[in-house]
């Protein structure tokens, strides 16, 4: 009756928890492509993508992928054969014994009309499948705490997987130990099933259970006569043999049989049995019910990701779609770290205590906060940080396992932040150019708001941004602000300028006005030569330094070999310098 009810529990829990996540799916606006798309619209739109994948050539794209990268996980074997291995020992180990095991009632026993849990091939099968998962548990716990890999970040999930697959490992093949010498299932067995009231043929079949199938008995005792154990085969061929292999088969329990056996009748008087029963399934039952709520929905998240990923991309696919694909990449996240791994700016993390800098990270908090949108002043500073450091390499949508499309993710992110957060003075340097690309992505009013933003926050110490017609006095050269820009031998070379206007001629920014100066205040040659004369406000106050793409066209046709982009670069960092130091 417990058992019932647990389980009926456990599985509407887990039912309802797999129907919110996946609603979520279509509700959560996780950046500015969920912009203005209802859920309804979103739900239309992926019926529609999936109807017509599934009746397209496409199709054969989702089957090779499902082998290689979901049942094979190939990606991950690319990487690391250690952290395949593992993967692979706990993936199919543990889906095979749920199937096999687990849901034996509604799968195995209407496939196989004579299986018992206590027969070969059963239950060899059964330990074999608990001792893969065991390995593969044994495995990420090396790797994450004895082997250590670099930027391999530890948090509460990553441990409840652990520790809840274990218990379930462990608690299940040390129950088995326990009930193959317990004296007491023995005896239930026998009333239940044996249908023997002879006293003489009781004892020839409980000599020949503590004789070849490990029982420890407190009535009787080996050697036995051959004669009391052949009787005793004759009773077990009539009425167990059908469904009671010989225990060494179920090498895992039987070991721990082995181990415990000098202790077993203590252990058997005190229901230990019992007692590991109800952590066993309990655990499993706490386990399926917190499944949809933990890092371990992976395994329905990551393999839709992968095939999500494999036929979509941003210029054909409906807006609708990738805003959902988005929503899902968040759960499909195993927080693996490869992709911190491999990122361009991990490195920053020696100098800069944030850790959002890292990839697998910034996925964590972007879950957090797309299910509550609550965020305190530092943790935002923190993710923005993070966010916007990020250089658009790639590295890691490459390298993730689950196939997450993390730049696109990043762009998407990093609009709604700069576009709808507070401030900041980051100035969208290292992404400006990766930006401009995707302009006409975004809404026209959208893209320039963040420019104006970054270009604000100087507002208080560079003078001229709003005041574009103030006539410059004729001071003498800053020779302090030339030290600053002297930092680098690359700010050095404005020094070299002689104003050809060749970076200005080829600038695609300039380009796309008709009046520019207007527009940008100063042209690339004039920033050159506001540096030549020391005029600070001049320099770090035109808007052509936060319209920058960072193409380099500028740098590479200079004759002169001035390093226009780069000198551009360190006066956005000098402006960050100056916004903190205020």
């Amino acid at each position: 009756m417990f058992y019932d009810i647990a389980l009926y529990a456990s599985l509407a829990i887990f039912v309802l928890g797999l129907i919110y996540k996946i609603s979520a799916w279509f509700r959560r606006n996780v950046g500015v492509n969920s912009r203005n798309i209802t859920a309804s619209a979103r739900i239309l739109a992926a019926i529609k993508g999936i109807l017509g994948t599934v009746f397209s050539a496409r199709l054969f794209t989702l089957i090779k992928v499902f082998i290689l990268d979901v049942l094979g996980q190939a990606r991950i074997l690319k990487e690391d054969f250690l952290r395949w291995l593992m993967h692979m020992l706990m993936f199919w180990g543990f889906m095979l014994l749920l199937l096999m095991h687990a849901l034996d009632g509604i799968i195995t026993e209407p496939l196989f009309p004579e299986y018992a849990s206590t027969l070969n091939p059963f239950m060899f099968l059964r330990d074999l499948f608990g001792f893969l998962v065991i390995i593969g548990i044994g495995i990420a716990i090396y790797r994450r705490f004895i082997l250590k890999v670099p930027r391999l970040k530890t948090n509460a999930m990553d441990h409840y997987a652990i520790i809840i697959l274990a218990i379930i490992m462990l608690s299940g093949v040390f129950l088995e130990g326990q009930k193959i010498t317990s004296f007491t299932k023995y005896q239930e067995m026998v009333e239940e099933y044996g249908g023997i009231d002879d006293e003489e043929e009781l004892k020839a079949l409980e000599s020949l259970w503590v004789a070849e199938f490990e029982v420890v008995s407190p009535k009787v005792q080996g050697p036995f006569d051959e004669e009391i154990l052949e009787q005793g085969r004759e009773l077990h061929e009539m009425g167990c043999s059908s469904c009671h292999s010989r225990p060494k088969w179920a090498f895992t329990g039987y070991a721990v049989a082995k181990i415990t056996k000098p202790f077993a009748l203590g252990l058997d008087r005190a229901n230990l049995h019992i007692l590991l029963w109800y952590i066993h399934f309990l655990a499993c039952f706490l386990g399926l019910a917190y499944l949809p709520f933990s890092k371990m929905f992976h395994i329905f998240a990551s393999p839709i990701s992968l095939l999500a990923n494999s036929v979509m991309d941003k210029e054909t696919s409906d807006p609708a779609n990738i805003a959902t694909r988005q929503a899902l990449e968040l759960d499909a996240c195993t927080h693996c770290c490869t992709c911190s791994l491999r990122c361009s700016v991990a490195v920053a993390l020696n100098k800069i205590d944030n850790i959002n800098i890292l990839p697998s990270e910034k996925m964590v908090f972007l879950k957090a906060y797309a299910t509550d949108n609550k965020l305190d002043d530092e943790g935002l500073k923190a993710i923005q940080e993070g966010i916007y450091l990020c250089t658009n390499c790639d590295r890691c949508t490459v390298v993730c396992p689950s196939g997450i499309n993390l730049r696109d993710l990043w762009f998407s992110v990093r609009e709604k932040f700069i576009q709808e957060g507070p401030s900041v003075p980051l100035l969208l340097s290292p992404f400006s150019f990766y930006r401009g690309l995707n302009q006409q992505n975004l809404d026209p009013n959208y893209y320039k708001k963040p420019l104006n933003k970054a270009q604000m926050a100087i507002a208080e110490k560079c003078e001229l941004i709003n005041k574009p017609d103030k006539i410059v006095p004729l001071t003498p050269i800053n020779k302090g602000f030339k030290e600053k820009i002297n930092l680098s031998s690359q700010a050095n070379t404005y020094s070299y300028c002689f104003s050809c206007e060749n970076c200005s001629t080829v600038c695609p920014v300039v380009e796309n006005y008709e009046n520019p100066q207007e527009v940008l205040d100063l042209l690339p040659h004039q920033i050159m030569r506001s540096l030549g004369l020391g005029l600070t406000d001049l320099a770090l106050g035109s808007k052509m330094l936060w319209n920058c793409l960072t193409c380099y066209q500028c740098q590479e046709h200079c004759p002169q070999g001035v390093k226009v982009t780069d000198i551009l670069y360190e006066l956005k960092n000098l402006a960050v310098k100056e916004i903190h130091a205020a």
